[in-house]
């Protein structure tokens, strides 16, 4: 008998030595204190910065503070039935999003969770909101457009694939149709659009939605929502979230565009968080490294090279501004780190140019490398013509007499102030923009009266679809005004005036 016990006990012991057994340590520290999405944390040593926490009832927790006895984590949900004491468990992993196709659209938080009532994320994609952004030698200049279907932009302030435009303006200016309208211009377009909401209304993010889904805009459309009801630390992380679902699209070689709404917002949930974890505040409260969270983020938009793939992320940050204030800390903050801006005036707004864009501080520092030749060509001195315009306005507002040439210079330039001007919704194809151009800046619409400008673009470019149509497509195909294509659209603009009586 006591053979045979013997036999069992080494056969265990080796059946054991068989086993693939792994060695796995579990760090775990204690709840020190909690207080308005706050958690100071004992133990933990080997934490990274940015990692997940793991905390009672499966709340998560994202370690902003590394200190010598402590660790500052913010709470990524309501902090529920955490108490001082609980334990905490250390995950090892920097916090990651899902990503993909799966999420094309779809309306989810910055964790990926679902915000739409429709079915969970199922992907087998994950990316770390936080990552490099690429080399300089991984990049190449910005030379593909992308078009936002607003003449005024296309023309004058043109966005390229991998650039990153600002938008900047008051509340109530407009800021949110650009963005509208630049992602219904993208239908039909390889480009996959991220919307980022940052602390805006539920309702707001809610008409977006459905303008996308009445629009047949959605489909190739991620929105990554963090309302203003939601715990700042999901304000905070929400960009560097919906940048990493649009760095998927762009190391796939497609493109990719992510709009920032807004900002400022995300700089103020930033301000909450540090002053929270004690950190020290510097000019208008801000900590020292708000420049910092911004430009990380916007850096990883870029044009990768073609041994990269070729895709791009182009990034248009929106920040909101107090009375017209573009030198307030955080605007001028996100114009020395983008590549031009697009301002939006209010008292533009108010006279009915809409949309607002004041010309004379809007700037693309990418300029003519992201049009068409075709819009080069028609839009070279529009710029220059509406500056002059508006100087020649404000010399005549004192009641000045001035010259025939000078009355006229200030006749076309309302007229090109008109047909910039676009409803809502309501996208133009670039082609139908090189056609509205032309017959401005060529004086054709010079004795058309004021008030029927628009309807005479509007029947003009309905007579062209129906009669010339042959232009349009060569516009579209070549993007170029070749051969005799300049005299054949002097031809058709003849004709039409000949027809009608404006």
């Amino acid at each position: 008998m006591k053979m045979e016990k013997s036999n069992t006990a080494k056969s265990i012991i080796e059946y054991i030595k068989k086993l693939p057994l792994e060695k796995k340590l579990e760090e775990y520290g204690v709840v020190l204190e909690l207080g308005a999405g706050i958690v100071k944390v004992g133990g933990l040593p080997n934490t990274m910065l940015g990692e997940m926490l793991e905390f009672p009832n499966n709340k998560l927790g994202l370690v902003l503070n590394l200190e010598e006895e402590e660790i500052g984590a913010v709470l990524l949900e309501e902090a529920g039935h955490i108490e001082e004491g609980d334990v905490v468990r250390s995950t090892g992993n920097i916090l990651q999003v899902p990503v993909g196709e799966s999420l094309l659209s779809r309306v989810v938080n910055p964790i990926g969770f679902p915000l739409d009532g429709k079915e969970q994320i199922k992907t087998v994609n994950f990316r770390p909101i936080e990552a490099k952004a690429s080399k300089l030698i991984d990049r190449m200049p910005v030379n593909q457009p992308l078009q936002t279907g607003i003449i005024a932009i296309d023309s004058m302030i043109p966005i390229g694939r991998g650039q990153r435009e600002l938008i900047i303006g008051d509340r109530d200016t407009g800021k949110s149709s650009v963005v509208l309208d630049t992602i219904l211009n993208q239908r039909g377009k390889d480009v996959f659009c991220i919307y980022v909401s940052i602390g805006q209304k539920a309702s707001s993010v809610a008409e977006m939605v459905n303008e996308l889904r009445d629009n047949n805009a959605i489909e190739k459309t991620i929105i990554v929502s963090s309302s203003a009801s939601d715990p700042a630390s999901l304000q905070f992380i929400a960009p560097y979230a919906g940048c990493a679902m649009g760095e998927y699209f762009m190391y796939k070689g497609k493109d990719a565009l992510i709009f920032y709404d807004d900002l400022s917002k995300h700089a103020i949930a930033y301000r909450q968080l540090s002053l929270l974890l004690g950190r020290p505040p510097g000019r208008e409260a801000y900590p020292g490294d708000i420049f910092y969270i911004h430009a990380r983020l916007l850096e990883r938009a870029t044009k990768l090279s073609k041994e990269k793939g070729g895709g791009s992320l182009t990034a248009i940050p929106i920040v909101e501004t107090q009375l017209g204030d573009v030198s307030a800390f955080i605007p001028t903050n996100l114009i020395s780190i983008t590549d031009g801006q697009i301002y939006l005036d209010s008292d533009l707004f108010y006279e009915g140019v809409r949309p607002a864009i004041d010309v004379g501080i809007s700037v693309s520092r990418v300029g003519a490398n992201a049009q068409i030749p075709a819009m080069k060509k028609v839009a070279s001195k529009l710029r220059l013509k509406l500056a002059q315009f508006r100087e020649l306005q404000a010399f005549t507002e004192f009641g000045i007499e001035v010259d025939k040439e000078t009355k006229n210079k200030i006749e076309r330039g309302l007229r090109l102030v008109e047909i910039l001007k676009q409803k809502p919704l309501n996208p133009i194809p670039v082609e139908d923009q090189v056609i509205i151009l032309y017959t401005a800046v060529n004086g054709y619409l010079d004795d058309v009266d004021l008030f029927n400008v628009k309807h005479f673009i509007n029947d003009l470019m309905v007579f062209m679809k129906e009669n010339y149509a042959d232009i349009l497509r060569e516009i579209r195909e070549s993007k170029d005004l070749i051969s005799n294509l300049e005299s054949r659209i002097d031809k058709a603009i003849i004709e039409y005036k000949s027809t009608k009586n404006y």
